[in-house]
């Protein structure tokens, strides 16, 4: 039971960061990744810092008792536990984000380019189709 109180402590999904954004409850959506990666597309409301960057400029830009949620590529890819263990490291309240950039853009959210906004359809194998969460 501990392990997985644990791990929801520590980790989070883009459907719930999501229903967050859209709910207003009150966090940093942080993208981890390099400037090429924010410039082919990031999350909509995301702030751009790459992990190597996250020391000096966290306790900077962000206050400290605002709960951060990182994110990066993909499940492929560790860089947002990385950058969450940088935010931890400062003291923040910090989740990372499951299945990353690429969960967030195959289940449908809003990404946004320099150009703008774009919303993708549903990746079946990711959401359902016809409803608006999986309901797990």
């Amino acid at each position: 039971m501990a392990h997985f109180a644990g791990k929801l402590a520590a980790e989070t999904d883009a459907s719930d960061v999501h229903a967050d954004q859209e709910n207003g409850v009150l966090f940093v959506l942080v993208d981890s990744r390099g400037r090429s990666a924010w410039d082919q597309g990031r999350i909509a409301g995301a702030v751009h810092m790459p992990t190597a960057e996250i020391a000096a400029r966290a306790p900077r830009e962000i206050p400290r008792n605002v709960p951060v949620v990182t994110y990066c590529w993909g499940p492929g890819c560790n860089g947002s536990t990385r950058a969450a263990l940088e935010f931890a490291k400062l003291g923040y309240e910090v989740k990372e984000m499951l299945g990353g950039f690429e969960y967030w853009a195959r289940e449908g959210y809003p990404v946004e380019t320099d150009r703008g906004r774009i919303v993708r359809a549903k990746d079946p194998l990711t959401a359902p189709l016809d409803a608006i969460t999986c309901d797990c």
